[in-house]
């Protein structure tokens, strides 16, 4: 007995070892059957599996298997697999060009104001919502806000600054520009309002979205890197509006004859509402000149702030 028991053994072992090599040769034979339709069996056997896993798992917690208190549950674990880890460092964001500070020609107001102009902006006030005439422009030339930058760091969306602008040519050649498709980015452009030289005004861009204002350009040390092959730009929380010009200044000279008074009355109207909706300071209104860090911008050229100053006045918008 003792001297047969080796070769009983080896008897075993061969037989169990035929029995673990049958089951390959059958799988290897199902495996060449089942590789023409791979393209739709593997997402099948993926969701299984995690399904068996999630059953396991919670036969576990169930069963009482290991120190529940010690160890997530599933639903945590699935949770923290679409998480980014906690310790991630945001990326940083490049500083924009030394650029001088913004110096308001707009001075605090709250006497002197004349009623008569008051009475005419605030009934036009009133009347802004039937007034703006709404246009739509092609999609290449406006975008969303974005809420984070291209460094992975959360950005405000919310409008704080107001950019003024010059058509240089007509109302309806600007809204053409805008209707037209761009795919290059040099060349893509718009305004959330433009007012006409009757003091029509024309939204092109919903407030809530990012107009293409101001290409390369910042604000008191402020602007925005949403593609990091790129430069920032204040177009992320800025608004833009832009006064079409008269006839006299279609051209690139320093200066024309400047706007009319129902522009003015316009554009004052428009800042009222946009400061009243937004945390728009008097001293975040400025100019296409300023911001622009290239040096090639001069808009709006011939502007009259005393004009301005008034209207805002008027409307209890510098006290």
């Amino acid at each position: 007995m003792l001297s047969r028991a080796p070769w009983l053994q080896r008897l075993r072992w061969q037989r169990l070892l035929g029995e673990l090599a049958a089951p390959r040769r059958r799988l290897r034979l199902l495996s060449r059957q089942l590789e023409p339709h791979r393209h739709w069996l593997l997402p099948l056997a993926a969701g299984l599996a995690l399904s068996g896993l999630g059953l396991g798992w919670i036969g576990r917690d169930l069963g009482g298997g290991g120190e529940i208190g010690q160890r997530p549950s599933l639903l945590e674990q699935l949770r923290q697999m679409g998480r980014p880890p906690a310790t991630a460092p945001l990326g940083r964001a490049p500083a924009p060009p030394t650029q001088a500070p913004w110096r308001s020609p707009l001075r605090r107001q709250c006497q002197g104001v004349d009623r008569g102009l008051q009475q005419r902006l605030q009934a036009q006030l009133a009347s802004l919502p039937s007034r703006r005439n709404a246009v739509r422009i092609d999609p290449s030339n406006y975008g969303e806000r974005f809420r984070e930058d291209a460094f992975g760091n959360p950005l405000d969306p919310t409008p704080r600054l107001v950019v003024l602008h010059e058509t240089v040519y007509g109302l309806g050649s600007a809204i053409n520009t805008f209707r037209t498709p761009h795919a290059n980015d040099d060349d893509q452009v718009s305004y959330h309002i433009l007012i006409g030289e009757d003091g029509r005004i024309v939204q092109a861009v919903d407030p809530g979205q990012r107009a293409f204002g101001a290409g390369y350009s910042a604000f008191n040390g402020a602007w925005v890197v949403s593609n990091a092959a790129l430069a920032g730009s204040v177009n992320n929380f800025a608004l833009h509006v832009s006064l079409e010009t008269p006839l006299d200044g279609e051209h690139d000279g320093p200066s024309h004859s400047g706007y009319s008074q129902a522009q003015y009355d316009a554009l004052a109207v428009v800042l009222a509402d946009w400061m009243g909706r937004f945390p728009i300071p008097a001293t975040a209104v400025t100019t296409h000149r300023h911001v622009d860090l290239g040096g090639a911008r001069a808009d709006p050229r011939s502007f009259d702030w005393r004009a301005l100053q008034s209207r805002l006045a008027a409307l209890g918008k510098l006290c």
